[in-house]
């Protein structure tokens, strides 16, 4: 097993205070408008996949630099340093520890897009440090990260955005508008679908890091596990301590646009969670199978998740079902009629188009402003749509094995997701071979919970699992004033 030498802890211990000691004072992100003339210098956190993305965005803005790329893994170094210099013309510093970036006053952003275990930690280093933050999706890695993710933007006074890039996209703001303002009835639940093909991550034996690679600095805060080398880069996303599956992932835009066409006050009331892991035997510990059910009171919300690695092509989809139809594919069916009605400008189901350019140009402008009210998924928002990512996974991780005969009583009033519970499993019969006559899947328990003081209600156990465990140099700060 690796384990960091002592010299190597000791140094990210001391490291860990220089986020006590930065002050908001003094630099142009310290809440000044800037100009629009003035650069906007970015340190983009995380380099290897999304990471490009970014810098490709930012690297084309006018007036903002991307001072410096941020990685534990210095064999990314030389080849996106280049990509950057070739694009701007302007060679960027290159570090491991994102608290080298920090130290520099004036720096204004950091662009965070590494592994969901580090979102929180960083995201309020960064506000401690006076400077703005974009924030890849899922905002946090657990409940309690998101929470303290919000106090610290508004108790700094920092512009943070979250990377739901449908939020920037007008047609989906017309689209769900529309449908939260009953333009096609009442909404009475929201359907996802998230199909997407995931390969099996194989099982390898713990082996030294690359030299290159400061793994102790890539676990972080999280437990440190042997390292293995289908954990990173990518494969991290099925692994509870440092992802949080698909429904994390991908779900979280499609939660976003759910969560955005409900009734603004609509706060989840429960959650009941079940599926499994199907098709291969693998170190992945998240499901790539799941279905969930959520209560909000008078809306309900379906999300289902499947991603068998020979799998049909992906589909990323949300249906509304309303009191006087459906609308699903960009167009509305009335009830009692077979023939839809097209809707005018519907956004398309799918992955974000275009990188959404214009969500990175959004966050840049206020940046520039210092008007957080006109981000189009702020913090909060972000905290709002992981929270049922998580509450999704928790009722999942505290299920128990069943056999598929049994079926959940917990989804007979909801005649959808029951019915989305029979198709999980001709979909298992059909494209898995499952013999559902032997096989068997988790169910969760249906979970309550209190949106407001954000806890579930009468489960210890589930409570256990809004946050998470933080290793010395790493904790996690509190944001109380």
């Amino acid at each position: 097993m690796y384990r960091p030498n002592r010299r190597k802890a000791l140094q990210h211990i001391a490291a860990s205070t220089i986020a006590a000691s930065f002050t908001i004072s003094g630099t142009k992100s310290s809440g000044q408008v800037i100009g629009a003339n003035e650069r906007v210098r970015v340190a983009i956190a995380g380099i290897n996949g999304r990471g490009q993305v970014h810098m490709g965005v930012f690297g084309g803005m006018k007036n903002v630099e991307i001072a410096y790329l941020v990685d534990p893994d210095s064999r990314l170094f030389k080849p996106r340093s280049a990509t950057v210099e070739q694009q701007t013309g302007k060679k960027p510093t290159c570090v491991q520890d994102v608290r080298k970036a920090l130290e520099d006053p004036s720096l204004d952003v950091v662009s965070i897009v590494t592994p969901n275990h580090w979102h929180a930690l960083m995201t309020i280093w960064a506000c401690q440090a006076g400077k703005d933050v974009y924030v890849e999706k899922p905002c946090s890695h657990n409940v309690v990260e998101g929470r303290r993710m919000v106090e610290a933007a508004q108790k700094y006074d920092r512009i943070v955005q979250h990377g739901t890039q449908w939020r920037s996209d007008p047609k989906w703001r017309a689209y769900t508008a529309d449908i939260r303002g009953g333009k096609y009835g009442k909404l009475q639940t929201a359907n996802i679908e998230i199909f997407r093909p995931r390969k099996s991550i194989g099982t390898t034996t713990p082996v030294k890091p690359p030299r290159e690679l400061d793994y102790d600095l890539w676990v972080g805060p999280a437990p440190l596990h042997p390292y293995r080398t289908n954990l990173v880069h990518y494969q991290w996303h099925w692994i509870w301590d440092y992802g949080n599956g698909e429904v994390g992932n991908l779900g979280s835009h499609e939660f976003e646009m759910a969560r955005w066409a409900m009734p603004e006050d609509a706060t989840p009331q429960s959650v009941v969670s079940m599926g499994g892991r199907y098709g291969y035997k693998d170190q992945g510990q998240t499901p790539n199978t799941q279905l969930t059910a959520y209560d909000f009171g008078e809306t309900k919300l379906i999300c289902q998740q499947r991603g068998l690695d020979y799998d049909s092509p992906i589909r990323m989809a949300i249906e509304f079902y309303t009191d006087q139809g459906v609308i699903r594919g960009g167009k509305f069916f009335p009830q009692g009629k077979q023939a839809g009605e097209v809707i005018a400008d519907a956004p398309a189901d799918g992955l974000p188009e275009n990188y959404a350019r214009a969500h990175f140009q959004n966050f840049i402008d206020c940046v520039r402003s210092r008007k957080s009210e006109n981000l189009n998924s702020d913090v909060l928002d972000g905290h709002q749509t992981a929270v049922l990512a998580h509450l999704g996974n928790i009722s999942y991780r505290l299920g128990e094995e069943v056999p598929f005969g049994k079926q959940p009583t917990e989804l007979i009033d909801n005649p959808l997701a029951d019915e989305s519970f029979d198709s999980m499993k001709r979909h298992l019969v059909n494209v898995a071979g499952v013999d559902l006559s032997s096989a068997s899947y988790r169910l969760g328990p249906t979970l309550h919970f209190d949106g407001q003081a954000e806890e579930f209600v009468g489960s210890p156990a589930a409570n256990q699992l809004l946050s998470g465990t933080y290793r010395a140099g790493f904790k996690l700060p509190s944001t109380a004033s």
